[in-house]
């Protein structure tokens, strides 16, 4: 029995994994073996049946991509369909594409707003200025420095173009250069995408609280300047946060009873301004600052801003309907009451909100006029309150006495000065641009006043030829600091702020005399949209003749959106 078995390998069972898997299992027909010609070809052979394109003649046929040949044709042989006469516009022109260069010179935020206006696909190569560990940047953290950066920036007052352009920096330097910011009235989000093939990572963050402090916005801008800087600065995350925690941190460069000295220094000289006396001065000093007082109490019972504003305006209105109650002849309470005013109209929000609205961030304009429009709301309300007041009590106030300028200028000029450092110490600027700012509001009433009282000019067209002026010289300054051109800016345009108009159009709707009311009140609201207009058409002008970097180098360098052209 033992003969009559198989060889050792019968004798012994095979495993599975004696076996391939591809091997078919006995009693199945064996298929015949595959010949040398039949071999896997390449994956860009043409499958069996198809025509062979490459062997009919035509323009793409040549060295390689002839009839007949055998090998693959060169990647830079034209197409079979191409033709000389008719080539498409994607190729690239006999001149070459223009290469976008991008200055050192120049400061950072004109380098970024550069940027910005271009089409993602002009954007130059990155050149990323920090440096980072091998595994890349930490897109987390850098997207929240972002983030927190521009919401100090926009807390604080900036423009938002001017926002976006600063969150773009900080990215940039960090390596992440396919990011896109956005930036709306209170909320500010960004998008980083790595690839074309990668999930966008985005990050936002709300905007709650705003406090004007200048000095916290220069600071901020300073740290912006040293991240994006090439110049051997090295600011490294840790770096960063740390300096931005300390921006945070640090107090006000002025304590609360100098701000509230402040606006009655600003109100005194307003009311100087416009035909006060020193009586006048000193009164509508005391009412400012009893406002200041009152809407710092308000503050801090956590009223919202408009009533704030409404308490505010009474004080200065009840002190002015107290000295025409008086009967006093060598008093002017229109010149206190305008002197209150002065203190609070929104100069800033205004010139803000027009500024996004002529670079084109309508939703964030809108919502600043919006904020503009309570404020004023608010003032109205409160100084009407009083002004009816007045005239149920027997004041004698009279809507036609308007200020006569002024045969005395010199004095109306350092007056003007001396409201122009006001405002700056109420926007709590650094102490190096205080001068500066000072000189600029100088500047800028010399020549409203050489216009519109010596020349006899619409005072709205001199208002806007001055606010062209102080944007225009606010912009040399900060390129000449490489700072935020707001310090230069907002309180210089302090003294052709419509105080006078205003108060006389509420005197007329509360003494029933509407038209002439709403005529005052409309020359206020034209001042005022003059004085943002200006100030923006002055920065601009700035640029023209400022070298700004990007674009080609020969012709336009600095790109805007094109006009509807009404559809």
């Amino acid at each position: 029995m033992v003969a009559e078995q198989g060889g050792p390998e019968d004798q012994k069972p095979q495993s599975d994994e004696a076996r391939s898997a591809f091997v078919p299992p006995p009693g199945v027909e064996q298929p015949a073996a595959p010949s040398e010609d039949d071999q896997p070809t390449s994956e860009f052979a043409l499958p069996a049946g198809l025509p062979d394109l490459s062997a009919s003649p035509g323009p793409g046929s040549g060295p390689g991509g002839g009839a007949g040949s055998d090998t693959l044709a060169s990647a830079f042989v034209p197409p079979s369909g191409y033709t000389a006469q008719h080539q498409p516009p994607a190729f690239t022109p006999a001149h070459g594409i223009p290469m976008v260069r991008l200055t050192k010179e120049a400061p950072w935020q004109d380098r970024m707003r550069t940027m910005l206006r271009m089409p993602v696909t002009e954007r130059p190569a990155p050149e990323s200025v920090q440096q980072t560990d091998d595994s890349g940047p930490a897109v987390p953290r850098v997207l929240d420095l972002t983030l927190r950066i521009g919401e100090l920036l926009l807390a604080g007052g900036e423009g938002a173009e001017d926002v976006e352009a600063a969150m773009f920096a900080v990215t940039r330097s960090y390596g992440l250069d396919r990011s896109e910011p956005t930036v709306t009235f209170t909320l500010l989000s960004i998008s980083y995408q790595p690839s074309l093939v990668d999930d966008p990572i985005t990050a936002s963050r709300t905007v709650r609280r705003r406090g004007t402090d200048y000095t916290r916005l220069a600071a901020v801008f300073r740290l912006i300047d040293d991240i994006t800087s090439a110049e051997h600065v090295e600011v490294s995350l840790e770096e960063a946060y740390r300096r931005l925690a300390e921006i945070r941190r640090n107090r006000h460069p002025y304590p609360g009873w100098v701000l509230t000295a402040a606006a009655g220094l600003l109100a005194g000289s307003a009311s100087v301004l416009v035909g006060g006396g020193v009586l006048v001065f000193l009164v509508a000093a005391a009412g400012a600052m009893l406002g200041d007082r009152l809407a710092w109490l308000c503050a801090g019972r956590g009223l919202p801003e408009f009533y704030q504003f409404t308490a505010a305006a009474m004080p200065p209105a009840a002190m002015g309907i107290a000295l025409t109650l008086t009967h006093s002849t060598d008093v002017r309470p229109s010149a206190v009451i305008t002197g209150g005013l002065f203190a609070l109209l929104p100069g800033r929000a205004l010139v803000a909100g027009v500024q996004d609205g002529l670079t084109g961030y309508y939703l964030t304009a809108g919502a600043r006029l919006l904020e503009v429009m309570y404020f004023f709301i608010g003032i109205v309300a409160g100084v009407l309150l009083m002004l009816y007041l007045g005239v149920q009590l027997g004041a004698q106030l009279n809507p036609e006495a308007r200020f006569i300028p002024n045969d005395r200028p010199v004095l109306q000029i350092l007056v003007s000065m001396t409201l122009t450092l006001a405002f700056a110490i109420l926007l709590q600027q650094e102490r190096s641009t205080v001068l500066a700012v000072t000189l600029n509001g100088g500047v800028a009433w010399i020549i409203y006043g050489a216009m519109a009282q010596t020349g006899k000019i619409s005072p709205v067209a001199a208002t806007a030829v001055a606010a062209g002026l102080v944007g225009l010289f606010g912009q040399l300054f900060s390129r000449y600091r490489y700072t935020s051109s707001l310090p230069y800016i907002t309180a210089a345009i302090g003294p052709l702020l419509p105080g006078s108009a205003t108060y006389f159009g509420l005197l007329g709707v509360a003494q029933n005399e509407v038209n002439t009311g709403l005529t005052s009140l409309s020359t206020a609201v034209a001042t005022a949209l003059a004085i943002a207009i200006g100030v923006n058409l002055g920065s601009e002008i700035s640029r023209l003749f400022m070298r700004v970097p990007g674009g080609p180098v020969e012709g336009p360098s600095r790109r805007a959106a094109k006009r509807t052209r009404g559809f």
